[in-house]
């Protein structure tokens, strides 16, 4: 077996990339040495001074023979033939890599040249960069947070590969790993072409006759794209050729696009136009977000956030409660398969709804907006969806997965969805089951887990029997299929679930048939436009309410919340304990109730939960829990279902919080038991869920002194206004970041 190492470094043209890799690896001390050669001999001594290498390669020969590494960090033309001369002074331990961004022509041209590649032979790319050449411009940091792709090739041996991605690592380098011919398809796309439009566009505009103003007025959009055109020409003359065929073919997809830019202004067609412009500025955002497999929100905080509180005396004023999330994923769907079009007020801005959002803009639709909470969706009907370009993804947004799994089965193309890592740990074996039933072919990773491969079907058909559910995604997933099978597709509710999807596709136009728990959607169900408000969100509310009731002075009024039957099971229990809540202006908005809330100070006392509460109330148990600490005498919630408390980690981490403010909670044979009493100060970590986050808040408004909560960046994704909200009614909230 053979061992390499990377201890004395040959780096073979002392550019900018050769030279910023050689001056990284010195300063940081991760080789013996580094040993530089160039054509130029004046670089090699500048590179000397600088402090880039240890010494200047005076006999290629000699220097080749002794390295441990050779980087070829040399123009793409020139590649193949510095290969040919080192070819004879290597040794089969010997690791070869270099920084080419362009795959094809090398490797073609090293098997032409070794026949049996080199197991030490990775081609690698830095996406990495600056607008000045040369060693001089080297900076140690260029690759920091910066990706590097290696091209491992079957040849490649693994100690190898494993030894120059620890290497790019060690220089603050994300590494990634790709086949030679999807880099260079990848490559052509995001930087080839941009780099040769930069050099079409300039180079067309000097050739106008008013070309000294046209530069002169350039306002910074066109200097910020056009930057790139003072980059190499030699290089890019290179790589034009290198990378041909790829090039090619995206300039071909380009030229096509813009055609149709230019007849949709020529034919004034404002719909054409609004969605390539919301597609493209939706597409901008989201490629950042794909790659690092992190959040839609726009108020995604990368850093860490730590809330403190102080203890408070009445909370006053009135609280517009931001948008339902449950209602804003339906309302988007919806309207996108609906005929028309539909203004949404109301949509929540926040990690899952925009998740929703921007899976049907992949699918073809477009949407104007979210603007301050307006979405207009212009539906293309239910055979209007289009397939998206690649795989959808879905961030963090269970809800999105499961209701477009069972849209998506019924399609007449093949689509996948994917999410970030705590969501590709989520089985989705409830809805894939049962969706499999209707004939839906969907492929899971193990575990019946994310990435779902769904194999569109477009002749899915009814059941004779009807479905036994329990949840409500599930049962919306049926429902959306249902709309499109050639039979009807019943439900049977085994227990109480949200009905948001069953009110919405009323509004929508679709009559559903009801007997007893079982619903079912009749075949050959279209849906019409129409204006939707989506209400304000009873689980934000939530906080809000339990905050004002254990905090005494208060009487704050919580304006256009929905109070849909099946969630208002916490106000309920609230009540039952003494709370003083009251339903103001009840009324519909559309399908759905809502009432403006007014909540007043009151003293709670323990209660024993009822039966009928106990489901619904684990929605909502970190808010719970607090007021429960708060009351006199003991509170008492026995689990809905076997295990429910035991699997719950968003529980188990109030439980945590709580006992280290000193609230007494003992769990045993199914029953949580809080004993309601002093509550201390304490420094408490949320495990970044964003409920426990903001339950820890309320209860720091009655703890003996300042409390201090870690962990709370994802409150900005649930609920964005959260923290500017709970200050305007008077909570001492402080916002840091780390």
């Amino acid at each position: 077996m053979l061992k390499f190492s990377t201890r004395r470094v040959l780096v073979i043209g002392l550019g900018l990339i050769g030279g910023s890799l050689a001056r990284a690896l010195r300063s940081r001390e991760l080789v013996d040495e580094v040993v530089g050669y160039d054509r130029s001999r004046s670089e090699c001594e500048l590179g000397l001074s600088l402090g880039v290498i240890d010494r200047i390669g005076e006999d290629l020969e000699q220097e080749v023979r002794r390295a441990d590494m050779v980087l070829l960090a040399v123009p793409v033309k020139v590649m193949e033939s510095v290969l040919a001369e080192i070819k004879p002074w290597l040794r089969p331990q010997t690791l070869i890599t270099d920084v080419g961004s362009t795959k094809g022509n090398l490797v073609t041209a090293a098997r032409a040249l070794f026949g049996e590649l080199p197991p030490g032979f990775v081609p690698g790319h830095p996406i990495a960069g600056a607008e000045k050449s040369g060693v001089g411009a080297s900076d140690e940091d260029l690759f920091v947070r910066r990706k590097v792709i290696l091209t491992p090739l079957p040849e490649s041996d693994s100690g190898a590969v494993l030894a120059i991605a620890r290497l790019w690592q060690a220089v603050g380098a994300e590494v990634l790993q790709m086949e030679v011919a999807r880099h260079d398809e990848v490559l052509a796309a995001t930087s080839h072409l941009p780099h040769l439009l930069a050099f079409s566009l300039v180079d067309t505009l000097a050739h106008e006759a008013e070309n000294t103003d046209i530069f002169r007025y350039a306002a910074g959009g066109f200097r910020d794209f056009t930057r790139i055109a003072a980059s190499d020409p030699s290089m890019w003359h290179d790589i034009c050729f290198a990378n041909r065929d790829q090039l090619l073919t995206q300039i071909d997809r380009f030229t096509d696009g813009v055609a149709r830019l230019r007849d949709a202004v020529a034919r004034g067609d404002s719909q054409q136009l609004l969605g390539i412009f919301t597609r493209a500025k939706s597409a901008r955002e989201h490629f950042s977000r794909i790659l690092a497999r992190s959040a839609y929100s726009p108020d995604l905080h990368h850093r860490p956030v730590r809330f403190r509180i102080r203890p408070g005396q009445g909370l006053t004023g009135r609280v517009d409660i931001s948008g339902d999330r449950s209602i804003s994923h339906r309302a988007v769907m919806l309207a996108a398969l609906a005929d028309g079009v539909t203004d949404i007020e109301g949509f929540l801005e926040g990690e899952d709804s925009l998740a929703t959002l921007q899976a049907f803009r992949d699918l073809g639709v477009v949407i104007e907006g979210p603007h301050q909470g307006l979405v207009r969706v212009f539906g293309v009907g239910l055979e209007g969806l289009q397939p998206p370009a690649g795989p959808i993804y879905l961030g963090s947004s269970g809800t999105s997965m499961r209701l477009l799994c069972g849209l998506l089965a019924a399609q007449p193309f093949d689509t996948e969805l994917c999410g970030d890592e705590a969501l590709s740990r989520v089985s989705m074996a409830s809805v894939v089951e049962p969706l499999r039933r209707l004939g839906a072919q969907i492929e899971t990773a193990a575990g019946e887990c994310a990435p779902l491969r769904i194999r569109g079907n477009p002749n899915l058909k009814g059941t004779a029997e009807p479905f036994r559910v329990a949840s409500a995604q599930v049962k919306s997933a049926l429902l959306l299929a249902g709309l499109y099978t050639a039979e009807p597709v019943c439900i049977e509710q085994t227990s109480p679930s949200r009905d948001h999807t069953e009110r919405m596709l009323a509004q929508f136009g679709a009559e559903l048939e009801r007997q007893g728990q079982t619903l079912c959607m009749p075949s050959g169900t279209r849906l019409q436009s129409t204006g939707l408000r989506v209400p304000g969100d009873l689980s934000v509310a939530a906080f809000f309410i339990v905050a004002a009731t254990i905090t005494p002075g208060s009487d704050i009024v919580l304006e256009h919340v929905g109070i849909n039957p099946t969630r208002i099971g916490l106000v309920h229990i609230l009540q039952a304990m003494g709370a003083d809540i009251t339903l103001l202006d009840v009324r519909d908005a559309g399908t759905e109730p809502v009432a403006d809330i007014r909540i007043r100070h009151a003293e709670l006392h323990g209660i024993d939960i009822a039966p009928q509460w106990r489901a619904l109330a684990l929605d909502e148990c970190p808010a719970l829990l607090v007021a429960a600490a708060c009351a006199g005498g003991e509170t008492v919630l026995t689990e809905p279902s076997s295990g429910a408390f035991a699997t719950s980690a968003r529980l188990q981490a109030m439980e945590r919080g709580l006992r280290a403010m000193g609230v007494q909670l003992t769990r045993s044979q199914g029953q949580l038991r809080i004993q309601g009493g002093p509550i201390a100060a304490a420094r408490l970590d949320s495990g970044g869920d964003p409920r426990v986050a903001m339950a820890l808040t309320l209860a720091g408004l009655r703890a003996t002194g300042p409390v201090a909560i870690d962990g709370c960046a994802a409150v900005a994704l649930f609920c964005p206004e959260f923290a500017d909200q709970a200050r305007r009614i008077g909570i001492e909230l402080y916002r840091e970041e780390d």
